[in-house]
């Protein structure tokens, strides 16, 4: 099957479907802040399992020293460079350096969600936009130094309402309670823990919507 007909085939299936008619009737909302402010951009892509579901492609961040999100379970992505054009390269850039996916070679954009800023008061100003993208169910991930480990979360186990609740988390050495999104051995927060929730809320899933209150 060639690479355009895989993916037509995937952006047929029902959530996928849902997913498209509603990025294209509600366009993300932008974010603008008065001021200097950064500017990066993240991706959920979408490949197909041999089963058909469709799954979406998640990292955990290697540990580094400075780094807020170091270890954290994430999404492709990073901060946006004077080379990109915009904030969609930045996403397609960034996953490609992070994971060895190529967006441009083997996949295709569908659209962003709404922007979202991080919530901690100890960050910088930074404003994220979130892509969808569908990619080949071949596709080779090759993990770069930034990653620890990259997995695939199947749509089926975003709509497990048990999924999400509460946990225990440690930010700076301080124990906090917030919403997660569980996985395995994976833990999901803060704003990736957010995006995954409006990547359903946009993929119109009934199952995960009734957590979402």
């Amino acid at each position: 099957m060639s690479s355009s007909s895989e993916l037509d085939h995937l952006a047929a299936h029902p959530s996928v479907v849902r997913l498209i008619r509603s990025l294209a009737e509600h366009p993300g909302r932008t974010v603008e802040v008065a001021g200097e402010v950064r500017r990066a951009a993240i991706l959920l892509a979408l490949r197909m399992r041999e089963d058909g579901e469709p799954e979406v492609l998640m990292i955990k961040r290697a540990d580094a020293e400075g780094d807020p999100w170091s270890g954290h379970i994430a999404l492709p992505g990073g901060r946006m460079e004077p080379g990109d054009r915009d904030l969609a390269a930045t996403a397609i850039r960034e996953t490609w350096e992070e994971t060895g996916v190529d967006i441009t070679r083997d996949g295709r954009l569908l659209g962003a969600l709404d922007d979202l800023m991080p919530r901690s008061p100890t960050l910088a100003p930074i404003v994220i936009r979130p892509f969808v993208a569908l990619v080949r169910a071949d596709v080779e991930i090759v993990e770069s130094h930034e990653v620890a480990a990259a997995f695939w979360v199947p749509l089926s186990v975003l709509r497990t309402v048990d999924a999400w609740g509460e946990g225990t988390v440690r930010v700076r050495g301080d124990e906090r309670r917030v919403s997660v999104f569980r996985h395995g051995e994976y833990v999901v927060w803060g704003l990736t823990e957010r995006v995954l929730r409006q990547f359903m809320a946009f993929s119109g899933e009934p199952a995960a919507g009734e957590n979402f209150d």
